[in-house]
C-alpha cells in the first residue's frame, strides 16, 4: 500500500462517462481510485448506417448484436429523435443479443427486449452462443471501430450473413491530467493497474514513455498488480513485458475488482 492511504491505491482508466460510476463503486469495495481517462469515445458514422437501419426497419435483420452500452447510444444519436419509438420497436421484432450484463441492462432500460446473452461475455463467446442457431440468418451489429474481427469471422463461418456498421471509435485523451497521472505512476503512487480494452494498454504505455523510460515503466508496473479485463486485453499487456496478475472469469469492471480483492485479502 502507498503511504498516502491504507486503501489499496488503484489506477481507473476509463472513457469520462464511465469515471464516476467506475470511482463510486472502486470506494466501496474498499479501493483509494486515482481516476483519469486513458482512452475516449468519439461518435462515427460510416457507410454501412444507414443500411444497417433500413435493414432493421424492413425487418430483414435475423439478430441484432450489441457488444456494448455504447453501441446502443451511439446508434440511437445518429437517428433523429422522433424515429426512437419506430426503430426501437422494429429492434423488438429482431432477436436482439447483449454481449454481457452491463449492455443487456442498458437495453433493459431502453425498453429493448434481449433475448440472451452468452455464458462468456466476449466475441468468442457470442459466436460460441449463436453458431448453432445461425445458418442462413441475417445478422447486424453496431459497434466500435476497433471491435474484434473474431466475432464477424465466427459467424461467416456458422454460415450466417454478418453486416457491420461502427458507431464509434476510440481515441487518446492528452493533456495535464494524463501528465500528472503518469507522474504519480513513475513516483510509485499506484498499486493496482486496471485495464480494460488493449487501446487503454497502449495509450497508457505510449503516454508513460514520453515520461520516462520503457523499462523504468515495466519495472513500476511488475512490482503492482495488474489487472485485465479479459485475455485479448492480458495478451496486449504481455506484449509490452507486463504480468498479468488478475483477469476475471467474467468481462465486467466489477469482477475485475472482486478478483483484485481476493488476491488482497
Amino acid at each position: 500500500m502507498t503511504e498516502k492511504s491504507k486503501r489499496p491505491v488503484l489506477a481507473i482508466m476509463r472513457p469520462k462517462r464511465y469515471l464516476k460510476d467506475s470511482v463510486e463503486l472502486a470506494q466501496d469495495m474498499g479501493f483509494e481510485p486515482l481516476a483519469v481517462p486513458m482512452i475516449e469515445l468519439e461518435g462515427m458514422k460510416d457507410e454501412f448506417f444507414d443500411s444497417f437501419v433500413e435493414r432493421v426497419m424492413a425487418g430483414k435483420s435475423d439478430y441484432v448484436i450489441f457488444t456494448s452500452a455504447n453501441g446502443i447510444d451511439f446508434t440511437l444519436d445518429k437517428i433523429p429523435a422522433d424515429e426512437h419509438e419506430k426503430f426501437i420497436a422494429a429492434l423488438n421484432s429482431t432477436k436482439v443479443i447483449a454481449i454481457g450484463p452491463t449492455t443487456r441492462k442498458a437495453l433493459d432500460d431502453m425498453d429493448i427486449n434481449v433475448l440472451g446473452m452468452p455464458g462468456v461475455y466476449s466475441s468468442e463467446g457470442l459466436v460460441e452462443y449463436l453458431c448453432p442457431d445461425v445458418k442462413g440468418k441475417v445478422i447486424d451489429t453496431a459497434r466500435s471501430f476497433y471491435g474484434s474481427t473474431l466475432l464477424i469471422e465466427g459467424l461467416k463461418n456458422c454460415g450466417a450473413e454478418v453486416h457491420e456498421t461502427n458507431v464509434y471509435t476510440l481515441t487518446k485523451p492528452e493533456g495535464n491530467e494524463q501528465e500528472k497521472f503518469i507522474a504519480k505512476v513513475l513516483a510509485g503512487e499506484v498499486d493496482v493497474f486496471a485495464f480494460t480494452s488493449s487501446m487503454m494498454v497502449r495509450n497508457f504505455f505510449e503516454h508513460a514513455v514520453d515520461q520516462s523510460s520503457k523499462d523504468e515503466v515495466i519495472n513500476i508496473m511488475n512490482n503492482s498488480i495488474v489487472a485485465a479485463i479479459g485475455i485479448p486485453t492480458a495478451k496486449t499487456i504481455e506484449g509490452y513485458g507486463v504480468k498479468v496478475s488478475v483477469t476475471p472469469g467474467k468481462f465486467t469492471f466489477e469482477d475485475i475488482l472482486k478478483k483484485v480483492q481476493d488476491m488482497l485479502n
